[in-house]
């Protein structure tokens, strides 16, 4: 494929056979990055630290362990000769990506519908799991929460109605390839279709990981000469796939661009890394993205065995780089559908330093239907956190609209109704409250 070709669409050409028993549809690439198509851009000069080295403004706390026992025992069962450095190297995790059957059968024990989904080819998305989060799954249990979020079963191959492969209509309001300008204010810039780890419920199933959006120079110009000559746009939204996959270079040749676009006020970049590759939040990294604020960063925590002491520090990295973060989770069925998980999970993130933001509605996307939950359940979470934790725990709850109609807040009835001028409230335990309509009137 042409390198600065990109688009919605999954066309056959673009998917590429593995070997026997993987999951076709990904080339065997390099990570997007480690041999760079941006030839003339130039090596980032190194920060000097603005502060003395032996001064530490942000100690990290001396109780926290340095990783989890789990993780260790898994290293040294199946990467037994991987060095602590290479460990740690955000690029060697992703080469050596869990892809195939027999990487699977040798690491966990599968149930039938797990090794008939793997074998069943091709599959509209790729499997892909870094060791580091592949430590983090049950060996024995396929019911166990990370792992039905990242282990293929043959429900993705069963497709209900009102379920499509672009349920948001993404496709519909794409004005250049890989840009999505929905809001008036705002757009959707996806710069490449590689994820380091696959969520098996993603939206863009459709297109990622399949080599249909290539993060070539070429493209992205485009996309940023709309941007510059579209005024009303004040935010922009880099994701992808997972914009942190790119190296530092790209990234920072991005940032860039933008920002010499004088109405672009924001800029956000949506990332799973800090959950599934917390290696690649490196201090150059981190260099990097601080150079460009007013920047944000949506993360994408599920459950709060995602959570881990590698999480933890690759959070407090961000944050203390400047970085307002904000986590955006999916409702998913027997994986964080009770109040006392999604508590848990809350609890994670604002010690993290990280806002719980949404709680998305798993979206009608082709094959999804055993991760869905009924809207009744979103509803009784928030009722089981909204004063009974602290406000800032307490997410809101979306549904992103069929077609592109943008994201509706959904929130449980506190308004009851009405005596004449007065408002009937009910608060958190259920106490019936009379309020006026306008004080003062």
């Amino acid at each position: 494929m042409k390198q600065d070709a990109a688009s919605f669409q999954n066309p056959a050409s673009h998917s590429v056979p593995g070997s026997s028993g993987e999951l076709a549809g990904e080339p065997d690439e390099e990570p997007p990055g480690s041999s760079s198509c941006l030839a003339n851009v130039v090596p980032l000069p190194e920060a000097r630290p603005r502060l003395r080295s032996k001064v530490s403004v942000f100690p990290a706390p001396k109780s926290r362990p340095v990783s989890n026992p789990r993780i260790s025992a898994f290293r040294r069962a199946f990467f037994p000769t991987a060095t602590d450095k290479e460990w740690t190297d955000w690029q060697w995790q992703i080469r050596n990506r869990i892809r195939q059957l027999d990487q699977l059968e040798r690491m966990l024990t599968l149930s039938e519908p797990e090794r008939s989904a793997v074998e069943m080819s091709p599959s509209k998305l790729p499997l892909g799991i870094t060791p580091y989060f592949m430590s983090l799954l049950s060996k024995d249990d396929p019911n166990d929460a990370l792992r039905r979020t990242v282990v293929p079963t043959v429900s993705e191959f069963t497709k209900t109605p009102q379920e499509a492969d672009d349920p948001l209509g993404e496709d519909d309001q794409s004005p250049v390839p890989g840009l999505v300008h929905r809001y008036p204010d705002r757009v959707l810039l996806l710069v490449l279709d590689f994820c380091s780890t696959y969520c098996r419920y993603c939206t863009r199933s459709r297109v990622v990981g399949h080599g249909a959006i290539y993060p070539s120079r070429s493209r992205l110009e485009r996309a940023i000469d709309y941007i510059h000559s579209t005024p009303s746009i004040r935010d922009v939204l880099i994701s992808g796939g997972d914009p942190l996959t790119l190296n530092d270079e790209r990234l920072n040749w991005l940032l860039s661009r933008l920002r010499e676009i004088p109405h672009v006020e924001i800029i956000r970049i949506g990332t799973k890394v800090p959950a599934v590759l917390p290696q690649r939040i490196t201090p150059n990294l981190v260099r990097v993205l601080r150079r460009y604020h007013p920047l944000w960063m949506s993360l994408h925590f599920t459950h709060p065995a995602e959570c881990t002491p590698e999480a933890y520090r690759a959070c407090e990295r961000l944050a203390n780089a400047g970085i307002p973060l904000g986590s955006q989770t999916v409702l998913l069925k027997g994986i964080n559908d009770t109040v006392e998980t999604m508590k848990a999970l809350c609890h994670h993130l604002l010690r993290m330093r990280v806002r719980p933001y949404y709680i998305y509605q798993c979206d009608p996307i082709t094959g999804s239907s055993h991760f869905r939950t009924s809207v009744e359940t979103g509803l009784e979470i928030i009722r089981g956190l909204r004063g009974h934790t602290t406000g800032y725990a307490v997410p809101t709850y979306v549904i992103d609209a069929p077609g592109g109609g943008g994201k509706i807040p959904l929130m449980p009835n506190y308004v009851e109704g009405r005596e004449g001028d007065m408002l009937l409230l009910r608060n958190y335990c259920d106490r019936q409250y009379r309020y006026p309509d306008v004080l003062g009137a």
